[in-house]
């Protein structure tokens, strides 16, 4: 039975597909949830868009190549509300760059779960339905921040910005002389409540750090080494019973056991972290090194958008893998400047992203004043550690 929002209408998608097969299997998995409209070519998707507003979610094969169906939607006007998800044979794609940042919102591998698919169109379907029954999202006691840590965070961070402030100004001029681009930084991130703000930093890579990205995706601190696929493409419990495999996918025209191709999708990192990153500049290396270049995040932490201690605030594509229950709750801690995660994997130490969510969420358990002040001496003790990340 299809879901009714509140305006009396239907969830819609828009299902970009020429292969029938995967038309019908996708219809017949997802059509009680949502109205799904298939059409097989770029061009009927784009007639579809400009005809029908309403449109709530594309779902886009990238094999009929996703960046030039992405770049065509940037002239319809209504293009902006829009969401995509891909399918997609790639090992990865980096949803920061052009022209995915922004307008996709998810990623879904050839031979994807329908569970894990169903689960996110159902949380994309309630989204809409609670926006649309006018209801704001309520300020609940658990994502906000306890008063005593605010006042501590102005009174502080002000004071430090007094101080600071002739360092601050000669490194502006040394960020300004060694290399071409502007003195400060500013990104957004998601911190707090999943709160979007911008983050500021004294630069330190060079101004073409954003189209080097996906050529360093083997070089993330945080992938899991790949296990070595076996030559059979059998996974043990199918080996040891001396069986085919009782659970195959097929990929490109190619037969693979599902455990191992799923194995391998889990391996995958949620986060991205380098070392000897060659993006940064030579006095950037310095300031990271001695963490000068995280200073201007006082102005954040006078704002409010951070605090000194806290989960470290996530970049949007990063933070929007992290919506499972599990995960979610480390945004029920404060951004900040510092955290459990730092000072406890700080300086070359091995750390997996899971293990980093799990520190994440530990201090949005048990953030104290105590744990806090524990967290600061720590970072005192480690923040002239050089790290080349």
């Amino acid at each position: 039975m299809l879901t009714v929002l509140a305006n009396g209408a239907t969830y819609r998608v828009l299902y970009v597909e020429d292969d029938p097969q995967m038309a019908t299997d996708f219809n017949q998995a997802f059509g009680e949830t949502a109205s799904i409209t298939t059409v097989n070519s770029i061009k009927e998707a784009l007639f579809c868009l400009e005809a029908d507003p309403d449109i709530d979610l594309v779902v886009f094969n990238d094999r009929l190549n996703a960046k030039k169906f992405l770049n065509a939607i940037q002239s319809i006007p209504t293009s902006g509300k829009l969401s995509t998800i891909l399918l997609t044979a790639e090992a990865s794609i980096d949803l920061s760059v052009e022209p995915f940042r922004g307008r996709v919102i998810d990623v879904f591998h050839y031979g994807y779960s329908e569970a894990a698919f169903q689960t996110r169109l159902s949380y994309l379907i309630l989204k809409k339905q609670y926006a649309e029954s006018g209801n704001q999202t309520p300020k609940a006691p658990s994502v906000r921040m306890p008063i005593g840590k605010r006042l501590f965070d102005i009174v502080f961070s002000f004071l430090l910005l007094l101080l600071i402030s002739p360092l601050l100004l000669i490194v502006a001029i040394l960020v300004k002389l060694d290399s071409k681009g502007p003195i400060f930084y500013g990104s957004k991130r998601v911190g707090m409540g999943y709160r979007v703000f911008n983050m500021y930093k004294f630069r330190t890579m060079r101004t073409d750090a954003d189209k080097m990205l996906a050529s360093m995706a083997s070089r993330n601190m945080y992938n899991i080494k790949k296990l070595e696929e076996p030559a059979d493409q059998l996974c043990e419990a199918c080996r040891l019973a001396g069986t085919e495999c009782q659970k195959p996918l097929f990929l490109d025209d190619k037969q693979v056991c599902e455990d191992i191709h799923f194995r391998n999708e889990k391996a995958k990192a949620m986060f991205s972290k380098f070392k000897e990153d060659p993006r940064v500049t030579r006095l950037g290396k310095f300031l990271r090194n001695t963490s000068i270049d995280e200073l201007p995040q006082f102005y954040n932490i006078l704002r409010g958008d951070m605090s000194f201690v806290g989960n470290r605030p996530l970049p949007p594509y990063e933070a929007e893998k992290l919506t499972a229950a599990g995960y979610a709750r480390r945004f029920a801690a404060p951004a900040g400047l510092t955290g459990l995660w730092q000072v406890t994997k700080r300086g070359g130490a091995v750390v997996s992203d899971q293990e980093r969510i799990q520190l994440d969420v530990l201090y949005a358990k048990k953030f104290s004043f105590k744990t806090d002040l524990m967290i600061v001496i720590r970072t005192l003790k480690a923040i002239w550690q050089k790290e080349n990340v």
